[in-house]
Formats: structure tokens, C-alpha cells, sequence
């Protein structure tokens, strides 16, 4: 049913749907769900807090591609570093060079995506748009990272449709980095990831859709 959605999201404007990588959610899933997924075809998994992942990740399949999808603590970015393939929200210099460092000691580089808050709420993370194409040069010249593009989550209590300007500003924003190798765009949920590819999301992260509701 999601490949199927995501395959509909992507003939609506002639994308191949082999560029979107589908990011199974898994806060608050156990490791056996995991592994049902891993069966399935998944890939890819979204972890949003530190512990909970390195208190699972024994216990979950060992070919599995993690991506960090959480609020970096500052005391945690190195761990971050060391134990994830990809990191979705960076969101400052400080960060990008601890998880930088983390991700060198594990003898790689981190691919990272800098969070914006596209909408600008108070009470989320990530950068300003404004600030976006500073931030991005400064990461992209640091070592043990990767730039890989931008990411962000629409706003909240919002229909797919009126989430759909968001979604466009931010495609506006990666194109107009222009840096080599930044061309993913993380955007996108449970409730409006079809939108999301429809307006150029490369990674979209589905929790609810997969798994059901869980409690926070």
C-alpha cells in the first residue's frame, strides 16, 4: 500500500519512484517490527533518540541503513556521529563538527542534511531559510561530513494541501544552494508524504502509516 502511494506520488510528475527512499520511523517500535519491515523490503530506519537506538540496534537487522531523525543534544552529536549512517538535523556548525568527529573515529564520513524551520515555529529546531545557504557552505567544508541537502518537517495540524507551500520553499532552497552533492530533500510524513514527493522529496519518513500510532 505505500509503495503503491508512493508510486502514484511520483507518476503525478514523471519521477522514477527508485528516488525516494522510504525512512521506516521506529520511535517507540520494538526490534521485532523492525525486523517484519526489514522482511518486507525496508531498508532504511529513522531513530529519534540516541538511547533508544543503541538500546535496540543489537537486536535489529545488521544490514540496516539508520538515519538520525531526532533534535541533536549538543553532549550527544559525536555518539550521533559514530553510530549513524545518515544525520537529518543538523542545525548547527557546533553540531555538524561533533557529529563530524564522531562519524571520523568510526572511520567514515557522516552524511548529514541541514534542518530548516521552514515554517517558522517557535517550538521546532532548525535553521531559518535565511540562514540556510551560510550554514550550508561552513558544512560543506568540514571534515568527517557530508552534505547531503536539507531537511524539514511541515507544520503541525495542517492538511497535505496546506503543507504543499512549505514543501515548495524548500525545493527553492536546495536548488539554490548549488553545491555539489546536496540534492536530498528529507521531507515528509504519515499525512502528507504524498504531497512531499510530489514537490521533490527524495526521503520521506513514515512512522504512523507503518507501524500505527504510538505513544510518544
Amino acid at each position: 500500500m505505500l509503495q503503491e502511494r508512493i508510486e502514484h506520488a511520483c507518476s503525478v510528475t514523471g519521477r522514477d519512484p527508485g528516488t525516494v527512499t522510504l525512512i521506516a520511523a521506529t520511535k517507540s517500535v520494538p526490534p521485532e517490527s523492525i525486523i517484519e519491515a526489514a522482511e518486507l523490503g525496508i531498508k532504511h530506519f529513522g531513530e529519534n533518540y540516541l538511547q533508544e537506538a543503541v538500546r535496540k540496534r543489537p537486536f535489529c537487522p545488521a544490514a540496516a541503513t539508520w538515519h538520525f531523525i531526532g533534535r541533536i543534544q549538543g553532549n550527544k552529536a559525536r555518539r550521533i556521529g559514530e553510530d549513524f549512517g545518515w544525520v537529518h538535523t543538523v542545525d548547527s556548525v557546533d553540531k555538524a563538527v561533533k557529529v563530524g568527529v564522531g562519524a571520523s573515529k568510526s572511520g567514515r564520513s557522516a552524511e548529514v542534511l541541514i534542518e530548516v524551520n521552514i515554517a517558522r515555529e517557535p517550538q521546532k529546531a532548525g535553521v531559518l531559510p535565511e540562514e540556510v545557504a551560510n550554514l550550508a557552505e561552513l558544512v560543506y567544508h568540514l571534515p568527517g561530513v557530508r552534505l547531503r541537502g536539507l531537511m524539514t518537517m511541515g507544520p503541525a495540524n495542517r492538511n497535505a494541501e496546506e503543507v504543499r507551500p512549505y514543501f515548495q520553499a524548500m525545493r527553492r532552497l536546495l536548488e539554490g544552494l548549488s553545491i555539489e552533492g546536496a540534492n536530498c530533500l528529507s521531507m515528509g510524513m504519515s499525512h502528507d508524504f504524498d504531497v512531499a514527493i510530489q514537490e521533490g522529496a527524495t526521503h520521506v519518513r513514515i512512522g504512523t502509516a507503518l507501524f500505527g500510532h504510538r505513544e510518544n
